[in-house]
């Protein structure tokens, strides 16, 4: 059986392949590839660089092996010194032909990939299904997982029953803002690292060191301070705003691109519900503490940090959500995404990024 660096390093040197010598005489450049490939979904020469390396490459989800299929099945992707993507349905029956057996190629060697992947992880006890050691909630080195949640205004803390310190059924975690999505991502993080130390404090509580540790972040800036930080020391060109006057015109600004992404809302007889939150995800080393890392979870409302969450964790659609961030993000250790999180008759829907329309901005930051 093949190991997963021997099936992905053969995928890799044959679209390092394609891009050299495809047409004799003709060597197309990453960036000028990254050019074409971007008229569908941004691409940069780092992540066609992690596709092309021998050493731990990274596997191209499906609709980018079927877009360099495209580009490399005609000539015209290359006439008078442009790079594009010829339409689909523009293809002669020639270049239909090529781009069928291209397909073919990409699509076996990246299942075999993706399948000595599954097989070939010694260090994962059980099926390949199993959560341990694997995802983008796994953490390689030993450093502690701290999850750090905002904590409610005092006077919200004293409206809840049995509220009074003195009170014996009194519960710590009320104070917490954004309990389901604590509850749902502490779970799952400790499913897949079962020997790493899990803890969670509120961000006004942090201690000393906590800042060093492998942090994630849930919540935005009015409550969560620690995710004001974070996304200041990481350099993100997010900014989140809110509205204490009105509450539903707060919106996630994009600084250097002019571009804002608020969340809508529907009135509903004498109700305003909220309709669709923007969800934020980030990570990136921890600007403390480089040998560890920093995740932001993050919403416009508990709906979007809640919808934020389950990204990554939803059964459904947890390994699919890592695909995309493989693939869009390739071998950087520094990303962001601005994304949709819709809500039907109540209830969070989990974004699928891989669903058109979902993902609103992305960002990419250093490499790993």
């Amino acid at each position: 059986m093949p190991t997963t660096s021997d099936a992905a390093q053969v995928l890799a040197e044959r679209l390092r392949a394609l891009r050299k010598s495809h047409w004799p005489g003709i060597s197309i450049t990453q960036a000028d590839l990254a050019k074409a490939l971007s008229q569908r979904k941004p691409t940069s020469v780092q992540l066609i660089s992690s596709w092309e390396r021998t050493s731990h490459p990274s596997t191209p989800p499906e609709d980018r092996l079927n877009a360099i299929a495209t580009f490399f099945c005609t000539r015209r992707s290359i006439e008078n010194g442009r790079f594009r993507l010829i339409s689909e349905e523009n293809l002669i029956e020639n270049e239909v032909e090529t781009r069928e057996e291209l397909l073919k190629e990409l699509f076996d060697l990246r299942q075999a990939a993706v399948s000595a992947d599954r097989s070939g992880q010694p260090t994962v006890a059980g099926p390949a299904s199993s959560l341990v050691g694997r995802g983008p909630w796994h953490f390689k080195s030993d450093d502690q997982i701290i999850i750090v949640c905002a904590e409610l205004p005092e006077e919200m803390q004293n409206e809840m029953p049995f509220s009074a310190r003195s009170d014996p059924d009194r519960s710590q975690m009320w104070r917490f803002a954004d309990l389901d999505s604590l509850f749902e991502l502490h779970g799952h993080i400790r499913a897949v690292n079962p020997d790493s130390e899990v803890q969670y404090r509120s961000a006004g509580r942090m201690r000393r060191d906590d800042s060093t540790a492998h942090l994630v972040l849930l919540g935005g800036v009015d409550w969560n301070k620690a995710t004001m930080d974070t996304m200041r020391l990481t350099g993100v060109p997010i900014r989140q705003h809110s509205n204490d006057d009105d509450p539903q015109r707060g919106f996630f600004e994009v600084v250097d691109e002019k571009q804002s992404f608020a969340p809508t809302f529907e009135d509903r007889g004498t109700e305003r519900v909220i309709v669709q939150d923007v969800g934020h995800f980030l990570r990136a080393p921890n600007p403390l503490n480089r040998a560890a890392t920093v995740s932001v979870c993050n919403g416009m409302y508990g709906t979007g940090v809640f919808g934020s969450v389950r990204t990554l964790t939803d059964k459904v659609f947890r390994d699919r959500n890592a695909d995309y961030l493989s693939g869009t993000f390739g071998g950087s250790d520094t990303f962001s995404l601005l994304f949709r999180v819709h809500i039907v008759n109540g209830v969070v829907v989990t974004p699928d990024w891989t669903a058109r329309d979902t993902v609103l901005h992305t960002w990419v930051g250093g490499l790993m």
